[in-house]
């Protein structure tokens, strides 16, 4: 009898501590792991390729909240900073955290010249961008770094000056084209 309950206390504890093991390595589930392609993930919401509740990007972690508004973070890369641009000619919005699935744009699927310039005067961008189906540009710089940035379209241009550090916005859509 005596040998009974040591071999069920001694299951017990395996049980236990398999239970505490899961806990511990399931807890985090709300942090991603670094395997996730951040960049791409960004790219898919953006597109409206993921089916996802809601995606916001801060300066340093992409948000996605579920449908049940459980929340998972990915950090962003270390050297680069996301930032999302929506020129307008009429209509824009407030915004200082771009939503990947919420915010919109006036100029969904235009073209633009985009020339963005460093404070050294080193050109980082010089190509022309299509919008996505969201009116926004969205755009990886390098982080750290104040920027000029220069849009045209239809004849019309637009300048501000950005930057790309901890706690900047990266919803930009005060660049009216006149």
């Amino acid at each position: 009898m005596r040998r009974i309950r040591t071999s069920l206390f001694i299951a017990a504890i395996f049980v236990i501590g398999i239970s505490v093991y899961i806990y511990m390595n399931t807890e985090g589930e709300n942090e991603a792991t670094e395997q996730v392609n951040v960049k791409e993930l960004v790219a898919d919401y953006s597109s409206n390729q993921t089916t996802r509740e809601a995606a916001s990007i801060n300066s340093e972690q992409l948000i996605v909240k579920n449908s049940n508004n459980n929340e998972t973070t990915y950090q962003l890369p270390s050297d680069e900073f996301f930032v999302s641009i929506a020129p307008y000619v009429h209509a824009t919005h407030p915004c200082a955290v771009h939503s990947l699935t919420g915010c919109q744009g006036e100029l969904a699927n235009a073209s633009f010249a985009i020339y963005i310039e460093d404070a050294e005067g080193n050109t980082i961008v010089d190509k022309t961008i299509q919008s996505q189906a969201n009116g926004f540009i969205d755009l990886w710089l390098p982080r750290n770094k104040d920027y000029d940035v220069t849009i045209s379209y239809d004849g019309k241009q637009t300048t501000a000056s950005i930057s790309t550090f901890e706690g900047d916005n990266t919803c930009i859509t005060t660049m009216q084209l006149a």
